[in-house]
């Protein structure tokens, strides 16, 4: 049994006593951050390798940056995710997603989305074609017909039933239709939502804005999504969101989601 995380800590360096806390008691065999905003060389490796992990991570200054923590054995990691030919895509730097194969027998991947608001600038288009851009690999990895999990901060509630309220974000980059149709084509094409699959309760949510009390009224998305694989899905045994690191002082706005795979 695996069990894998994933959490939008936004700013691992703020947030490191948090993560170490965590990585303690809920004992994660991968975990996968988003939003480091760090580059390679401030990433906090020593305390986080003192719990056993080895980590990899595609570090940027001040923005973005994804990571994987690992307790089993890590090999083929990929920085950056391809252009829609598959390869290398240099015109975009902003650090975004990294791969790896995990205990010779799982590939994992963390991935940060673009927001995309506000909607009426440069920042929504990048958001879509970067969607385009992962769906083309998502069926590349699919076509490989192994256990392959896809999580991280997609920055996309995929029903009204994943925000608190729909109404007042249905403009909103998350909630716009064309970011839904897209995160659906991944769905549609045989990707399973690992905690959809097994937790069917409406308004449960893994982001909590820092502004008007979101925390302790409950007013969240659910932005972050483990995709499984027929094959990863097949093995799934458990999933969830833990609150409770949302809840702790000075906190990341988002909160880890997990799931369980029988290897």
């Amino acid at each position: 049994m695996v069990k894998i995380a994933t959490w939008n800590v936004n700013s691992i360096k703020a947030r490191l006593p948090h993560v170490l806390r965590w990585l303690q008691e809920a004992s994660p065999d991968v975990v996968l951050l988003q939003e480091l905003k760090c580059v390679d060389e401030a990433f906090p490796f020593l305390e986080i390798e003192a719990l056993g992990y080895r980590c990899e991570v595609h570090g940027q200054k001040t923005y973005n940056g994804v990571a994987i923590l690992s307790r089993l054995p890590v090999a083929d990691v990929q920085r950056g995710l391809p252009g829609l030919d598959g390869s290398p895509c240099p015109d975009d730097p902003q650090a975004r997603y990294i791969q790896a194969r995990i205990a010779d027998r799982i590939t994992i991947a963390s991935l940060y989305l673009p927001n995309g608001n506000p909607v009426d600038t440069e920042k929504f288009p990048y958001k879509l074609s970067w969607m385009d851009r992962l769906n083309r690999h998502a069926k590349r990895l699919f076509a490989r017909n192994e256990m392959t999990v896809l999580a991280g901060d997609y920055n996309i509630c995929p029903t009204d039933e994943d925000v608190y309220d729909p109404i007042g974000w249905r403009d909103d980059a998350l909630c716009r239709p064309e970011s839904r149709q897209r995160f659906w084509s991944l769905r549609h094409a045989g990707w399973t939502d690992a905690y959809r699959a097994l937790n069917r309760e409406p308004n449960r949510y893994s982001f909590w804005d820092y502004q008007a009390g979101a925390w302790p009224k409950d007013r969240g998305v659910r932005i972050d999504h483990l995709l499984l694989s027929p094959l990863a899905a097949d093995r799934l045994m458990a999933s969830g969101i833990d609150r409770k690191p949302r809840g702790e002082e000075k906190a990341s706005d988002h909160t880890p989601v997990w799931c369980s795979i029988d290897l």
